[in-house]
């Protein structure tokens, strides 16, 4: 577990080697329990099961950067106690108010990539405006993000998973873990399907409800139809027709 959260800490950078070294650190039960969890999100990853996206994405930020973006503004020292209560406080806020990772996603990593290109002492000067903003819009678009998001982490964690779960069996998986521009290649090429399906095949929100609505009023009318015939039946038998 210890290695596996220090492969972890490769998320806080820009580190693609280091995001696919998580994959040596899952046993192959934990690689297949994570593409499961990654086909999930890519086929059912917006609408109300975002939810299920927006609490681990809430939980993630709250475990990799936040500890980072308080460290960086002056509020907390190096302490461990961090990243669990952060990433327990934005899982759950995230979890409950699935707009809210919308927020996250998008605006601490848009922060951080600010903060980053104005640095030294004015890291905080590009941080906050750029993780404003960039929430602010990832609210706006909630809707596209969610199936945006989830198709992207729905993609890296099948890739990943299936690579881990593979590593006892073929010892090409490992091969393709040394190769982490192959592996986000293969993910985006998952996030993209994911992403086209979500948006262009399945059903919206609005359109599924109508759906439902429309599915109900045509059953109702199919059991007033079949109450209105056995009526007519019974009135039939009575008067002898």
């Amino acid at each position: 577990m210890e290695a596996l959260f220090r492969a972890l800490e490769a998320y806080q950078h820009l580190d693609p080697r280091g995001w696919a070294a998580v994959g040596f650190a899952l046993p192959w039960w934990g690689g297949a329990a994570l593409a499961i969890l990654g086909l999930l999100f890519l086929l059912f990853g917006n609408g109300k099961l975002f939810r299920l996206v927006a609490g681990p994405l809430g939980a993630l930020v709250g475990l990799l950067w936040a500890p980072l973006v308080a460290q960086r503004l002056g509020l907390v020292g190096e302490d461990r106690r961090v990243p669990v209560v952060a990433a327990i406080g934005l899982g759950g806020l995230s979890l409950g108010l699935p707009h809210a990772a919308s927020f996250l996603g998008v605006g601490v990593p848009a922060g951080l990539l600010a903060g980053t290109l104005v640095g030294g002492g004015d890291w905080a000067l590009g941080f906050i405006p750029g993780f404003l903003i960039a929430g602010a819009l990832g609210v706006a678009a909630h809707r596209h993000l969610s199936a945006l998001l989830s198709s992207v982490v729905g993609g890296w964690l099948l890739v990943l998973g299936v690579l881990a779960a593979l590593r006892p069996v073929t010892p090409a998986a490992d091969a393709v873990l040394r190769q982490p521009w192959g592996v986000l290649a293969a993910a985006g090429l998952f996030a993209l399907a994911g992403a086209v399906y979500q948006l262009f095949v399945r059903l919206s929100p609005q359109e599924r409800a109508v759906a439902k609505v429309d599915r109900a009023r045509a059953k109702r009318k199919s059991k007033d139809q079949e109450a209105l015939e056995k009526r007519w039946n019974n009135y039939s038998k009575d008067k002898g027709l």
